[in-house]
């Protein structure tokens, strides 16, 4: 359970402040979802550059990642509402910063966001867990995208005690 949540946190750490930020920032599991289901394509790309070099060349990431973050691609549109308000508020400590981020239209914002989280993962990502993370990411690959994001979302509720599920600096909340 504990590899599960370093995984967890350390792909879903995906914004300026958050790994910073002194209180949990509180996203609701909706919102929670949503950004894991429109990182999902940069989560799956900076994977697969950080672990370029740690995977043979028979490895799930190397052979199936573009076309899996391809597919998970399909459903960013959908869900970039949500995961712009859990953005937002993961930014909020930096009311600046936040002020600027919520002022730029959409696309600009996006066009900011996704290398962000690519950029993040790769230089979050420990070399060492590259292979189970290439596990993961195969046992995950045959679910719908939509499935997936709930299944980040669920398991980090899980692994949360208490009555507000806690991921590295993610708080799940109802709001």
């Amino acid at each position: 359970m504990m590899r599960i949540k370093a995984t967890i946190a350390t792909l879903l750490a995906l914004a300026p402040g958050v790994l910073h930020a002194a209180e949990p920032v509180c996203i609701s599991p909706r919102e929670f979802s949503s950004l894991a289901a429109y990182a999902l394509p940069s989560v799956i790309t900076g994977t697969g550059k950080r672990c370029a070099t740690q995977l043979g060349p028979d490895a799930y990431l190397r052979t199936n990642g573009a076309a899996l973050a391809s597919k998970y691609a399909t459903r960013k549109a959908a869900n970039w509402p949500g995961a712009k308000s859990a953005f937002l508020k993961m930014g909020a400590k930096d009311a600046t910063a936040n002020q600027l981020f919520a002022s730029l239209p959409d696309e600009s914002l996006r066009q900011i966001v996704d290398p962000l989280l690519e950029g993040m993962v790769i230089q979050e990502i420990p070399i060492e867990k590259c292979t189970t993370i290439d596990s993961v990411v195969r046992l995950l690959a045959p679910l719908p995208p939509e499935n997936t994001a709930e299944l980040i979302a669920l398991t980090a509720g899980l692994v949360g005690r208490g009555t507000d599920a806690k991921v590295g600096q993610f708080k799940l909340c109802e709001t």
